[in-house]
């Protein structure tokens, strides 16, 4: 099997809940992604064949700050480096749009996540504490309770950056 590439489509609001599945495996709590679900740029993930691989959400967090609110993909599909095309796809399409910089949050327990953003290129900025503690039922991943999110920024035209 060669090297997979995917390509991003924008979802329009009617099909968007048809993504929740998706949503859930990114983000535990099904009530705080029906809260931004319907904000901001969604986009089906779609693979060589036209399927759909995954979703990704980003929403405005400012005129020039998008924020990557939920990004996730089919397990079988993780782990090709699927994931940084998207992000690398997404750098272009907001650059384009006029945003400066993009923004992501994921807990202190996801490991993966905390490793996925700094490959991609994103650096620590800041720590929102107790964060997850709002959540209807507390979340443990590697045996480490989510408690606080933590902020990942990339400035989009490296030519720009100070």
């Amino acid at each position: 099997m060669g090297e997979m590439s995917v390509r991003l489509e924008l979802v329009g609001s009617s099909d968007r809940l048809r993504f929740l599945p998706y949503l859930v495996m990114a983000d535990e709590s099904e009530s705080v992604v029906k809260e931004y679900i319907t904000n901001g740029q969604m986009f089906a993930i779609v693979g060589g064949g036209g399927s759909v691989v995954g979703v990704a959400l980003f929403v405005e967090e400012s005129e020039d700050v998008m924020e990557l609110k939920n990004i996730a993909l089919d397990p079988e599909f993780r782990g090709l480096g699927l994931g940084k095309q998207v992000i690398n796809q997404a750098f272009e399409i907001f650059k384009k749009q006029g945003f400066r910089k993009m923004i992501v949050g994921t807990s202190n327990s996801s490991i993966a996540n905390l490793a996925f953003y700094q490959k991609a290129g994103f650096r620590m900025s800041e720590i929102r504490k107790g964060f997850f503690l709002k959540y209807p039922e507390p979340i443990f991943e590697n045996g480490i309770q989510a408690v606080d999110m933590v902020m990942f920024e990339r400035v989009l035209d490296e030519s720009v950056a100070k």
